[in-house]
């Protein structure tokens, strides 16, 4: 299957910037993601995880 692939992205030009460009792009967006969630506010998380137990009035 991958000679498939290959002969189709090989009319394409720089085509092997395209992967470099989405792994850095993930890995990027999961190191912003875990910083946010490494700062995030202990008491705010609290607050939420105790949001289904809570009636409304």
């Amino acid at each position: 299957m991958l000679k498939f692939v290959k002969h189709n992205l090989e009319g394409i030009a720089n085509v092997e910037v395209y992967p470099i460009l989405s792994l850095t792009l993930f890995f990027i967006i999961f190191v912003v993601f875990f910083i946010w969630a490494m700062t995030y506010s202990k008491e705010k998380i609290n607050e939420l995880s105790d949001l289904p137990f809570k009636e409304d009035k």
